[in-house]
């Protein structure tokens, strides 16, 4: 059965999720468009999936829109979008900084309205879209020493309920992941005595791929994702 999706645009690349979920889409006969503040570190990537590479700040909303703007004269427009950024600021409340508290608070929530914003105004006319936010285990219960991050992603949890009781009804898949553990990288691999133990990217992406190809009759805007041994 062919994809009901045409071209996808995955903001916030890097080498882990977001480059098993290019790869994914692309086998599927999707356009690919992938974006990151550096747009050098995704050069192998595209040479891999064909998927072109766009320099964007997500944060900021006159490059959202020219992010947008350069695919719709592309003819590519995507009717696919993943929001996969996240800002990371660690240490005792009392010593964080604010300016670093805001950034990582923005990378997280704030850039993921203004992707989606530019998202579904394209997509409300034909009634036919998706888009999918990566939340953490820090949008569900928040850690010590870990504030910005638990704001950010409570933050993009509200974002995807709130937009998904306005726009499903109107024909736009919205997905919240919650992925509840470390994703497995070249430089942190599973032990070799708990084999499994980290999210394997692609088994995520096919996740991903799985509910964005519901049925709209039976369609989910959140699901969770973790290792087998992950505790709750």
């Amino acid at each position: 059965m062919p994809a009901p999706y045409k071209s996808a645009l995955i903001v916030g690349t890097g080498p882990g999720l977001s480059a098993s979920l290019a790869r994914l889409f692309a086998r599927e006969g999707l356009r690919v468009a992938v974006a990151a503040r550096d747009g050098g570190k995704l050069d192998a990537l595209a040479a891999e999936t064909g998927a072109a590479v766009h320099v964007c700040d997500a944060t900021d909303p006159e490059q959202v829109a020219v992010l947008f703007a350069s695919l719709d004269a592309a003819g590519a427009t995507p009717d696919l979008v993943v929001y996969n950024a996240s800002g990371r600021t660690r240490g005792p409340i009392a010593q964080l900084n604010p300016a670093e508290v805001e950034r990582s608070i923005a990378v997280s929530a704030y850039g993921a309205f203004l992707v989606a914003q530019q998202a579904v105004r394209r997509m409300l006319p034909h009634r036919h879209g998706a888009i999918a936010l990566t939340g953490a285990t820090a949008g569900v219960k928040g850690f010590a020493l870990s504030a910005p991050f638990a704001m950010g992603k409570f933050a993009l949890r509200g974002l995807a309920q709130s937009m998904a009781r306005e726009l499903m009804p109107q024909g736009i898949h919205i997905l919240h992941v919650v992925v509840d553990g470390g994703i497995r990288a070249d430089h942190r691999p599973d032990p070799n005595d708990a084999p499994d133990s980290t999210l394997d990217p692609d088994a995520i992406a096919q996740s991903y791929w799985h509910t964005l190809n519901q049925h709209r009759s039976a369609w989910s805007w959140e699901i969770e994702v973790r290792p087998w041994v992950e505790k709750f």
